[in-house]
């Protein structure tokens, strides 16, 4: 079905980009606009709910399984459509934005699965936006390759059976786009990801034999997930391909939704493939959610809660016991360690580390997981290798043992750890320096051998104003206060001038990050999301 040419109403505005006309096709910005115009204000209402449900665990300081949907949960009736052959092994995924360099290097990685993203690791600016489109564009139609200017090294696509199926993860619901505007109003960077991807692409994956998958972000309830459903629904039969044709795995990364996994997929069950536990923003919405709630829920340091702390297996273990109850993948977290080329023992150490996390996950019952790297794919391979053989998943592994109650996922005090004054200090280095490097474009940024993205510099911020107002005290005595942040901050903002040269210091944006992440971290009205401050910021 063809699409009307856009009316008047629907604004670009931004400068012009190399082949910008490619995406922002007449065709793709009225099906954008159409997008918008029936699904924003439920958008809109669900925003509103989120503040509302926030403001009842800051009256509580509890959580508990829905009343009113236990009928779902108790129908054992229900499955999930089965997965599309392409979604029926996943055992190792790899994340990355959609630059160039990453989007070929991702499909060439041996990962049966790459998360191309336009969200947490991609700096929102509008050559990212439009020109990550273009690059999914020029993969499927063999039209990239990609020359390093540094090291003159060239890459190219593998044949297409040797590349990963792509599934698209497009901005959460919270964050609007400012360069792309319909009857006078800015339209959600959900819908701006989605619609362009969805009308460029699906039936020409449909041709090659898979289809328009994606991962779902920052999904805090079924009602959200019920509003994409529709939007699939709408947009499979604007284009006029099957309905169950689109497939979404949801981020299981709020603590809001964990309450609801059943729901999640009830709502989507005619498209969903699946859950992921996104442990990093899972951690900074724990902190985000509870942050008044007393001593009990100050988390230590992130690095300090490993997937082995009680609330933090409750989680994960609750999640494959849904997924497999309902027939749906359960995908495992992130092993964002970099691999480094001068140092084999930092190599030694968390190569043991991402090893055991992949056994963990693969004997836990996960059907994949996670990495940040190409050279953690063979590692990950190889853990979940070991459970699985020659089979695709183990959704037959119904993890009937698993027994979770609603306390048990809100049990920060069940970790035997505490804050550190190192842990401070490395929050303020990671915001910093993730922050600056996402006012330049990059989302996704090696910090101290792992790669860090939004979730990661949100967690960063959000420990610091949760210590700071907890009044925590570190071990050598000193009392977490804005006073000490701003100490650790301007001391940091030094040891980046010097490290970095006066030149290169004075080209970045180092004095505007440094602010940014005080202001997040320090001001008495929380944000809720450090990328809405930021976005003001971004210029492109």
């Amino acid at each position: 079905m063809s699409a009307p040419a856009p009316s008047p109403a629907v604004v670009v505005d931004a400068g012009p980009l190399p082949r910008q006309d490619e995406v922002l096709t007449d065709a793709a910005l009225a099906f954008v606009a159409e997008l918008h115009r029936r699904f924003t204000p439920r958008r809109d209402e669900l925003l509103a709910r989120r503040a509302e449900r926030r403001a009842e665990i800051a009256r509580t300081a509890t959580l508990d399984f829905l009343p009113g949907t236990a009928a779902i949960r108790e129908d054992d009736s229900w499955r999930v459509a089965p997965a599309p052959r392409a979604l029926d092994d996943r055992r190792v995924e790899i994340t990355g934005p959609t630059d160039r360099k990453m989007t070929v290097n991702a499909l060439n990685s041996g990962a049966r699965v790459w998360l191309a993203d336009f969200e947490d690791a991609s700096s929102p600016t509008w050559e990212n936006v439009v020109l990550g489109q273009l690059n999914l564009i020029d993969a499927y139609t063999r039209n990239i390759d990609f020359t390093d200017p540094a090291s003159g090294k060239s890459y190219a696509l593998r044949p297409d059976a040797e590349l990963a199926t792509v599934v698209m993860r497009p901005r959460g619901w919270h964050l609007n786009e400012r360069h792309l505007r319909v009857d006078g109003e800015q339209v959600p960077g959900a819908l701006v990801d989605f619609g362009l991807y969805f009308l460029h692409n699906a039936r020409r994956l449909l041709d090659a034999g898979k289809g328009p998958y994606f991962y779902l972000p920052k999904t805090e309830s079924h009602l959200e997930a019920r509003l994409w459903n529709d939007v699939f629904v709408f947009a499979q039969n604007h284009v006029g391909i099957p309905q169950g044709t689109v497939r979404a795995t949801v981020l299981i990364e709020t603590i809001t939704a964990a309450y609801e996994m059943e729901e999640i997929l009830y709502e989507l069950r005619d498209h969903a493939s699946g859950l992921n536990a996104g442990r990093w923003d899972y951690l900074f919405s724990i902190v985000k959610n509870f942050r008044d709630g007393g001593p009990r829920f100050v988390l230590p340091d992130r690095n300090a809660v490993t997937m082995t702390a009680p609330f933090m297996r409750a989680y994960t273990e609750l999640l494959v016991r849904t997924c497999h109850k309902r027939g749906a993948h359960a995908i495992g977290g992130m092993a964002a360690f970099i691999p480094s080329r001068r140092n084999p023992e930092v190599n030694r150490v968390a190569f043991e580390k991402v090893r055991a996390d992949k056994d963990r996950e693969a004997n836990d019952g996960f059907d994949g997981s996670w990495v940040a790297h190409p050279d953690l794919v063979p590692l990950a391979t190889e853990s979940f290798d070991r459970v699985l053989g020659d089979r695709p998943n183990q959704k037959d592994r119904l993890r009937e043992d698993v027994h979770v109650e609603a306390a048990d996922l809100i049990a920060v005090d069940s970790l035997d750890a505490r804050p550190t004054y190192a842990g401070l200090v490395n929050a303020v280095q990671v915001g910093i320096r993730y922050i600056e490097a996402w006012l330049r474009g990059l989302g996704a940024v090696a910090i101290f051998d792992l790669m860090e993205d939004a979730a990661t510099a949100e967690i960063s911020r959000s420990q610091i104003w949760q210590w700071i107002n907890a009044g925590v005290e570190f071990e050598n005595g000193e009392k977490a206060t804005p006073e000490l942040a701003r100490r650790i901050a301007a001391e940091e903002l030094s040891a980046i001038r010097s490290e970095t040269g006066e030149d290169a210091f004075a080209a970045g944006h180092w004095q505007q990050a440094h602010d940014l992440l005080l202001k997040v971290a320090l001001d008495e009205d929380y944000a809720d999301f450090l990328t809405l401050p930021a976005y003001e910021q971004l210029t492109g």
